[in-house]
């Protein structure tokens, strides 16, 4: 099981992490969450359709990484569109984040925080490391955080292709990209098992 996500019976995964794994992906899903940002603010009114109905932003995040997590909505995979065409598909992307944004950032920022407390419920059993159990809802969780994380590390890594991840696996040891680099790896390969744990 090192390593690698494993069914439960009657649903959820587990897998075992030692104390530097533990370490590494709550570091991760740290910096993922400062990355997000904070939630609304502590002043922010209780009522809940107002809040519904609250604007986001309405232009994409400056940050690459970010523009990789909350990417616009509206474009053409093709290429270059005409003035026009692309005048109306960032109108759209524009309207369209306003209203979505927020929520998109509040889902990515609970997965991340569900990953920081299991791991803090796992470490505080004590031990050099454990067998991190999780339930389906979790399971999911997890599956949305280290995607988020992945996709981080990737824009970080310029990853945009297929290809550009083989270059990766040739890189040298001297290279100092090549923590992240083993880290992306490695967080794809608990990604593909856990996503395994969830099919039916």
């Amino acid at each position: 099981m090192p390593g690698t996500f494993e069914p439960l019976p009657g649903g959820g995964a587990a897998v075992a992490l030692d104390d530097v794994e533990i370490s590494i992906i709550r570091s991760l899903a740290v910096q993922l969450l400062e990355l997000i940002g904070p939630g609304p603010a502590e002043d922010a009114p209780d009522d809940p359709l107002a809040e519904l109905f609250a604007d986001g932003p309405s232009e994409p995040p400056s940050d690459p990484v970010l523009k990789r997590l909350f990417p616009d909505a509206y474009s053409d995979p093709e290429g270059t569109p005409e003035a026009k065409e692309a005048e109306e598909q960032r109108a759209y992307s524009s309207e369209f984040r306003r209203y979505t944004e927020n929520d998109l950032r509040a889902g990515k920022r609970e997965n991340a925080l569900a990953v920081i407390r299991s791991l803090d419920a796992l470490r505080s059993a004590g031990g050099d490391g454990a067998v991190l159990k999780l339930s389906t809802d979790e399971s999911r969780q997890w599956l949305g955080a280290l995607n988020d994380l992945r996709l981080a590390i990737g824009s970080r890594l310029d990853i945009t292709e297929e290809e550009d991840t083989d270059l990766l696996y040739r890189l040298p040891d001297e290279d100092p990209r090549k923590p992240m680099v083993m880290a992306y790896l490695w967080l794809g390969g608990l990604q593909e098992t856990l996503v395994n744990t969830l099919m039916p």
